[in-house]
């Protein structure tokens, strides 16, 4: 369960079943999904009879905060209606030009390590939604040393946090080793350097348009007062981690996908060339980019950065033959769900067009949630897809990316599905006449 509790949850799926129950380190009972009609229910149907589990409610906001991802209620849903503010369509339309200029800045730096070898890809994933991610929040880029520091924290307290959640009868060594107290500090490290952020906004206010300043400038309507430093900290900090994790980890395996399946790379160029030509990708150009959305989707299929979600039910409830007592945990596995063959059709192959609008129209609602679904879904599913596909409109027209002999590539379910040892690939730059032909 610690190495790969997706795998342990998939061989579980095969022999008993679309649910089933499981206990946590021999203790904790959980029903485990994978059948949309009961994931539809929980998230959608009745989703008020379902909070965060204790997996988010203790162990995340021990180290997150009490913020989006970590609460509900009431507090849920005021925070929610004021940070969805930062994710209008003015707003991303506004963010595209600031994302692709993060993005060259970070392939400048970039550059020279490529001409040295073969780069794994996914920590530079990692820094680059980070950057992007830190400008939509700050309206500036962190320092590399911060982006280095937070980004490290995020990783080392996630895999804690792992350890806490499939092994709880450790919890009493965890504090008396130390083991809880250093992952703290860590923590506190980090919302140091967020705090001192926020608090040289407040010491030079200006005019600036980013999500920090919507949550500076939010006001509670019942009391009139806005949010205090630490809650904003809160905020930044689950925004940062859901914000570029979440894309880093996906364009990672998507680039991955590519490079195995290099047939659909041109087409995507092609695409681009058709859709964007020469100028940057604006929010407006999505629509468009039907076959390059597809390629995106069908990844996001294989490799869901949230590989599961959970709930605990707060009243008995039943959905079909299926019952779900008071107390019960939920883990809604959406892998498992993404790669059943009850609703996929070879579901471990690479096939995006398994994603074109006609074939959407077969699909099984429910059996595809990489951003979640019902109220609780995603807030920034929208900038994470302008995120990706800025990425990949220079990635993929700037660079060929062959993916380096040698190595195995693994997965590694934690908060976030992540590669395991990294990917390694070799990346040159290319030189090319712009495509103007249609796909």
């Amino acid at each position: 369960m610690i190495r790969n509790p997706a795998g342990v949850f998939s061989k579980y799926t095969a022999s008993l079943g679309e649910s089933f129950i499981f206990h946590f380190g021999g203790v904790k009972p959980a029903l485990i999904t994978t059948n949309p009609v009961v994931i539809r229910h929980v998230l959608k149907v009745n989703w008020e009879n379902y909070h965060k589990s204790e997996i988010q409610m203790k162990r995340m906001r021990h180290f997150l905060g009490p913020g989006l991802l970590t609460s509900h209620g009431n507090a849920w849903f005021t925070q929610r209606r004021l940070i969805q503010q930062g994710f209008s369509r003015a707003r991303l339309s506004a963010l595209a030009s600031a994302m692709h200029e993060c993005l060259e800045e970070s392939l400048q730096r970039l550059e020279p390590e490529m001409e040295r070898g073969s780069v794994d890809i996914y920590p530079e994933m990692m820094r680059i939604t980070f950057r992007m991610v830190s400008k939509s929040l700050f309206g500036t880029n962190l320092k590399d040393e911060d982006v280095e520091l937070i980004s490290r924290t995020i990783s080392i307290v996630q895999e804690f946090m792992v350890r806490q959640i499939v092994q709880p009868y450790l919890d009493p060594w965890f504090q008396l080793s130390g083991e809880l107290r250093k992952h703290e500090r860590l923590r506190e490290r980090a919302d140091s350097i967020v705090l001192n952020y926020i608090g040289d906004r407040r010491r030079h206010p200006g005019s600036c348009d980013d999500m920090l300043q919507i949550l500076m400038d939010a006001v509670y309507a019942d009391t009139g007062n806005g949010m205090s430093d630490k809650t904003i900290l809160h905020e930044i900090m689950q925004l940062l981690v859901a914000g570029h994790e979440t894309s880093s980890n996906a364009l990672s395996w998507m680039l991955y996908l590519l490079s195995r399946h290099p047939e659909h790379v041109e087409r995507i160029r092609h695409e681009f060339d058709r859709v964007v030509g020469d100028s940057s990708l604006r929010y407006e150009d999505l629509p468009a980019l039907e076959f390059t959305t597809q390629v995106v989707e069908e990844s996001l299929r294989l490799y869901p950065p949230f590989w599961m979600v959970d709930r605990e039910a707060l009243a008995d409830d039943q959905v079909g033959d299926t019952a779900i007592p008071k107390g019960t945990t939920v883990i809604v596995f959406i892998y498992g769900a993404h790669r059943s063959p009850k609703y996929w059709d070879n579901p471990e192959s690479f096939i995006p067009e398994r994603f074109s609008a006609a074939n959407k129209k077969n699909h099984i609602p429910f059996a595809w949630l990489p951003f979640g679904a019902g109220p609780r879904g995603c807030i920034g599913g929208n900038y994470a897809m302008l995120q990706m596909l800025t990425v990949l409109n220079v990635l993929l027209r700037k660079y060929e990316l062959e993916l380096a002999p040698d190595q195995k590539i693994e997965e590694r379910p934690m908060i976030i599905l992540r590669p395991k040892n990294g990917i390694r690939m070799n990346i040159t730059r290319i030189e090319r006449a712009r495509a103007t032909s249609a796909v």
